[in-house]
C-alpha cells in the first residue's frame, strides 16, 4: 500500500478521487463496508481509491481526558485497510496546528491538493473539523459546489446492536475475544514493537518478547495461548498480560510472549498475536522457582491445544 502524507503527493495523472475518511480503530466490519464502498466507486468510475486516516485519536489533541486506549497499533491498521484492497492511504498528523482547521478548510484543501474529487465515503454520524463543524450535511454543501458526490453509510449492526470500536473496547476488557472478532469480521490480535525487557523470562529458563503496548486497550491480565506468525512461520505462545507479582520490583504492567521452539532476536520486530483460551489468572507464587513449574505447564497447555 502505497502511503502519504499530503493530498498533493499524490499523483493523479488526472484522474479523479474516491475518498474514504476515519479514523478507522480497529477497521471493523462498519468501516469495511465505506472502505468497500470507496474501493467500488474508484473501480466503475476509473478513480484513484483512497484512505484518510490519522496518525492518533483525534482526542490525544484536543481532549486528552476523553481519548480512548486503542483496539490497534498504527501499523496494525494500515495492515488492515491494506488487507481491504486499498491501495493508498494518505496518513495525516493529527497534532494541534491541524485540529484547528474548520471541516470546510479540511475538505477545500484537499480538493485542492487531489485536484479532483469524484466521491467521499463517511459513516452517516461522522464528524470532523474544529468544533465538529463538519458533518455528511457539510460534505453534501460542498459537493455540490465542488462537484463530488457523498455517501453516507449508516452503522451495521450485529446482534442488535450497533457495531462500534467502543463496543468492541468493552469486549477486549471483558476477555470476550469471540464477540471482539466478529464486529471485527478478523481475529482479535494484540501487536506491538518488540522492546527491551528485564530478561527475567531468560532467567527462568522461558525467553520472552516483551511487546509495547501503549495506548493499547487491554483484555483481563492473566495467561493466555496465543499464535503468531514470524518470519514467515506459524508459532504457538504463551502470552502473559500482567504485573508480574512474582519477580518485579514495583507494578508495570507488560505484555510477554513466549514463542514456543522460537530461535532468534525479536528486538524491534512487530508481533501480532491472536488470542486464544484464557489459561488462568494472573498470581503471586511462594518463589521463583514455583513460577518457573508454573510456566513449564503453561507451556505444555499451550503445545497441546
Amino acid at each position: 500500500m502505497n502511503i502519504f502524507h499530503a493530498a498533493n503527493e499524490l499523483k493523479t495523472k488526472g484522474k479523479k478521487v474516491c475518498l474514504v475518511i476515519g479514523f478507522f480503530d480497529g477497521v471493523h466490519l462498519g468501516h469495511q463496508q465505506i472502505l468497500r464502498q470507496t474501493i467500488a466507486d474508484a473501480h466503475k468510475h476509473d478513480s484513484i481509491a483512497l484512505a484518510l486516516t490519522f496518525d492518533k485519536h483525534p482526542n490525544v489533541i484536543v481532549a486528552p481526558d476523553r481519548a480512548p486506549p486503542l483496539i490497534y497499533s498504527l501499523p496494525q491498521k494500515l495492515r488492515a485497510i491494506a488487507s481491504m484492497g486499498m491501495e493508498n492511504t494518505l496518513l495525516i498528523s493529527f497534532d494541534k496546528a491541524f485540529s484547528q482547521q474548520t471541516g470546510e478548510e479540511f475538505i477545500r484543501c484537499l480538493a485542492r491538493g487531489f485536484g479532483r474529487i469524484h466521491s467521499i465515503c463517511v459513516g452517516a454520524e461522522f464528524v470532523f473539523g474544529h468544533k465538529r463543524s463538519g458533518n455528511v450535511a457539510l460534505l453534501k454543501k460542498l459537493g455540490a459546489e465542488l462537484n463530488f458526490q457523498v455517501h453516507g453509510l449508516s452503522a451495521l449492526s450485529l446482534d442488535g446492536e450497533t457495531v462500534s470500536s467502543t463496543r468492541i473496547r468493552q469486549a477486549i476488557r471483558a476477555g470476550n475475544f469471540d464477540d471482539a472478532s466478529q464486529m471485527l469480521g478478523r481475529a482479535y490480535a494484540i501487536s506491538g514493537a518488540v522492546v527491551t525487557g528485564d530478561k527475567l523470562g531468560r532467567q527462568l529458563g522461558f525467553p520472552t518478547a516483551n511487546l509495547d503496548v501503549t495506548d493499547l486497550v487491554l483484555p483481563p491480565n492473566g495467561v493466555y495461548a496465543a499464535l503468531t506468525r514470524c518470519k514467515g512461520k506459524l508459532y504457538r505462545v504463551a502470552l502473559n498480560i500482567g504485573m508480574r507479582p512474582t519477580v518485579a520490583a514495583g507494578p508495570q504492567l507488560r505484555v510477554e510472549a513466549h514463542l514456543l521452539d522460537f530461535k532468534g532476536d525479536l528486538y524491534g520486530a512487530e508481533l501480532e498475536i491472536e488470542l486464544g483460551e484464557k489459561l488462568r489468572d494472573e498470581k503471586k507464587f511462594a518463589s521463583p522457582q514455583k513460577l518457573r513449574e508454573q510456566i513449564a505447564r503453561d507451556i505444555a497447555a499451550v503445545r497441546s491445544g
